[in-house]
Order: structure tokens, then C-alpha cells, then sequence
């Protein structure tokens, strides 16, 4: 019988952004390789407990305060893994390797996802999202609107944009993409363009987006590693394709009533975390939400939330 193994796992987050990771011994299982710090749970244990104990076991710290990143489940062929992760971002204690194990602070965007068991690849995706992810609204078609609202969203801490502009022509769209390209760059903004791969691959922009449509038809990830993808997802199977494929986050919807689409039967947040806990990437909650709505969604395994309304200015 397989063995079924639930660990809880730590990102902990010192003041600058750094993530702490550790080096599995060489005789273990994924020997040799850096991971997140944390260990296999006990029954009946929860995931904040035990991690808890781990990590004063393993470092000699205490976690002041944490909160649901991502769970992870992973088949790798004579075991199946599930990595209940959380982020930790306040902890007592100075971590030292207490099992003889080498310890290194690292900035999400600089690990290497080779170096790390391939159940932890998933988690490192998750540290370089923000939490909340900008849908643009209307008024596209009045450029220096839409710009002058651009900007004072990004000005409220948007981290992640993609620029929906349906309502615009192929030239009128790469002329917007290019403006706005601007705009987030010299904020350290990333731009997503939401069109078909091929119509945007020349246009300035930190990746793409995908409906649902569009990714039900693709037969391999569109543009280059360097370059986020995501796509939009409404079911099981759309969140299997967008992790076959190596997208890197999913967008989920609808978890609420939206005015955008009045006739799509929302997933609530139970059937939203029912999808999103075993997709194998990061998955937005979209729908009918707003930032206060956050702590909700990282409850409900999701990566945070994405929104039109709910985050563009009016």
C-alpha cells in the first residue's frame, strides 16, 4: 500500500523578503536537495501545531504568525505527499540548523525550482504572487482614463496586472499594452496581457493570460519560462490542464454572484477550496470580491484573490 505522508511545512519570511530553506540530508528521500523547513505530522495533530513543534525542533524557533500559503499533494510513485504550507512572517527565536543541517535565506525570485523536490516547486510559484491580482474595468476605450485609474491602483500596492480591454481592437489593444507596460515597469509592477499568445508574444509584457476557451485549446505552455502564464478556470479539469501544461496560477470562478456574468452558478468558498486543494499551482478566488474578503480566501487554499471591481479605482 502506499504511504501517505502529511507534512507541515514553513516559508519563514525575515524583514527584508528573504525565505528560509534547509538541505535535506543525502540518505533521506530527495537527498541533498534545499527545502522549506517543517516535518511529517502526528495524528490528530493540526497543521499550525505541528508545524509549530517542528520547527522548534528543527531550528529552535516559535511561529508568532502565520497563515494558509498553499497545500501541495504529490505522487511520487511510492509515496503520495500532501504539504499543508504556510507563510510565517513573525517567529521567535534565531533559526539555527539544529540537526547539522545547512541553513540559507533566499529572495523567492532567486531559487532555483531544480534544486528542490518536485513537490516543492509548486510552493516557490506561490511566493513570487502577490495576493491580491488587478482585472482592469472599462473605459479602455478613453485611454488616458484608464491609464490615470491604472495608475492610482498601483499606487494602492498592486502588485499584478492584466489588462482585460476586450471592447478594443488588435491595434488599439498593443497601443494600450504598450502604455501600460510603461506604467508598471517603473513601478516593479507585473503586466499580463489577456489575448491569444500568438497576437501579444512581440508586446511588451511580463506574460499572458488565457480564457478558459483558449486553454482547453493549447497543446503546450505558450512563450518562454521567464514569463509568467496563468489561465482561467471553472472546473476540475480546467485546473488539471493549466498544471499539465505548466501554467504558473489559475484563476477560479465564480466563487460569488457577479454582475459580469449573472447567469454562472457561483462555486461558494466550499466548493472553491474543494477545487483549489488539489490543483497542483497556484489558484486565485475571482468573483464578486474585494481585499477584505482575503483572509477568507487564504483559508480556503486559495492564493488570494483576483478582482475587477473590487480593486479597480473608480
Amino acid at each position: 500500500m502506499k504511504q501517505q505522508i502529511h507534512v507541515a511545512a514553513g516559508a519563514i519570511q525575515d524583514a527584508s523578503g528573504r525565505i528560509l530553506v534547509s538541505k535535506r540530508p543525502e540518505h533521506v528521500h530527495q537527498g541533498g536537495l534545499w527545502e522549506f523547513p517543517g516535518g511529517k505530522l502526528e495524528p490528530g495533530e493540526s497543521p499550525e501545531r505541528g508545524l509549530d513543534r517542528e520547527l522548534f525542533e528543527e531550528l529552535g524557533v516559535r511561529v508568532l504568525s502565520s497563515r494558509p500559503l498553499i497545500r501541495v499533494h504529490h505522487d511520487y510513485g511510492d509515496r503520495h505527499v500532501l504539504l499543508d504550507v504556510h507563510r510565517i512572517s513573525s517567529f521567535a527565536g534565531e533559526p539555527l540548523g539544529r540537526e547539522g543541517q545547512p541553513l540559507e535565506w533566499v529572495y523567492p525570485e532567486d531559487m532555483d525550482p531544480q534544486a528542490f523536490p518536485v513537490a516543492d516547486r509548486p510552493i516557490i510559484t506561490s511566493l513570487r504572487l502577490p495576493a491580491l491580482y488587478l482585472i482592469t474595468g472599462g473605459d479602455a476605450r478613453k485611454p488616458d482614463g484608464f491609464k490615470a485609474r491604472l495608475c492610482r491602483a498601483l499606487e494602492g500596492g498592486i502588485r499584478l496586472v492584466q489588462l482585460r480591454a476586450h471592447e478594443l481592437g488588435d491595434a488599439a489593444y498593443a497601443r494600450l499594452a504598450a502604455d501600460a507596460y510603461e506604467i508598471c515597469e517603473q513601478r516593479g509592477v507585473r503586466l499580463l496581457l489577456n489575448r491569444e499568445p500568438g497576437l501579444v508574444r512581440d508586446l511588451p509584457c511580463h506574460g499572458v493570460h488565457v480564457t478558459a476557451s483558449s486553454l482547453a485549446g493549447l497543446v503546450h505552455r505558450p512563450l518562454d519560462d521567464e514569463r509568467l502564464v496563468g489561465a482561467s478556470c471553472h472546473a476540475a479539469e480546467d485546473l488539471k490542464r493549466a498544471s499539465d501544461l505548466g501554467l504558473d496560477y489559475a484563476l477560479l470562478s465564480p466563487v460569488s454572484p457577479t454582475a459580469s456574468h449573472p447567469d454562472a452558478s457561483p462555486l461558494g468558498w466550499d466548493g472553491f477550496a474543494a477545487l483549489a486543494d488539489r490543483a497542483a499551482l497556484p489558484v486565485y478566488a475571482l468573483g464578486g470580491l474585494r481585499p477584505s474578503d482575503l483572509d477568507r480566501a487564504f483559508r480556503h487554499c486559495a492564493q488570494g484573490i483576483a478582482a475587477i471591481r473590487g480593486l479597480w479605482p473608480d
